[in-house]
Parts: structure tokens; sequence; C-alpha cells
């Protein structure tokens, strides 16, 4: 298989955008390879991988700035920092949950007060979130 890929071929290989890419060589997580007299820039199918690890990575929450420091720790000697980083991630996302739940149950009852809307009476919705706390 060729190992030479445009910037429209990586990102087609990578499952992104060109643009994509191109915001990944700026932030520093992707090299911008030197661009010879007249041609094209050319990309490896590892750097295609390396694409696809950063957005599997942000899949799973991790920010970009996390993601920097995932990839500092492939060296096949870090898994105690990367398991560090991938719990405290685990952390913030059951923070959320709950937060979420918390929402979910606010909501459900803001909408049972407010039951079909057909009454004179102001909205419960709109009275709750214009009430100061």
């Amino acid at each position: 298989m060729n190992e030479d890929l445009t910037i429209g071929r990586l990102a087609k290989e990578a499952g992104v955008n060109v643009e994509t890419i191109r915001y990944y060589q700026r932030r520093g997580l992707l090299k911008e390879p030197a661009k010879p007299m007249g041609g094209h820039r050319r990309y490896s199918f590892a750097e295609a991988r390396r694409v696809r690890f950063i957005k599997r990575a942000q899949q799973l929450g991790f920010t970009l700035d996390e993601v920097t420091t995932l990839l500092a720790l492939d060296d096949g000697r870090s898994c105690r920092e990367t398991r560090s980083l991938a719990e405290q991630k685990l952390a913030v996302i059951e923070k959320r949950i709950e937060d979420l739940s918390r929402m979910r149950g606010l909501l459900e009852a803001l909408v049972v007060r407010c039951g079909a809307g057909t009454s004179q009476r102001a909205c419960p919705i709109i009275t709750t979130l214009m009430a100061d706390s």
C-alpha cells in the first residue's frame, strides 16, 4: 500500500475533513510535512492512525490539550500516567452524569407542573426560570 497521501487522502483515511487536519497542525498535534517545490505535501498512513487516535480520544471526552499529553505518553512506559489521566477524565464524566441526572429530574418536574399548558396562569417553567434563587 502506498504511504504517500495528500492532505485530502489523509483526511479521508482518518475520517475527518481537511480543515481538521490543518487545525491539528496549527495545534501541534500533527506535523506539517515540507512542501516540495511545485508539489504537494505528503503524509503517511501512520499520520492517519494518529488522527484517528486524536478523534477517538476526543470522543471519550479528552480535550485537545489532554490529547497532547496522551500523545506524549506514547512511549510504552507511561501506563501509570495514562491511567491516571483516564481516571481523572472518568471522574469528570461521572460528575457530569450526576449533574445531568439532577437537571433531568428538575426539568421533568417542571414539565409535569406545566401540564398541557392550557391554563390562563403564567407558565411554571418560565416562572421558575425567571425566579430569583
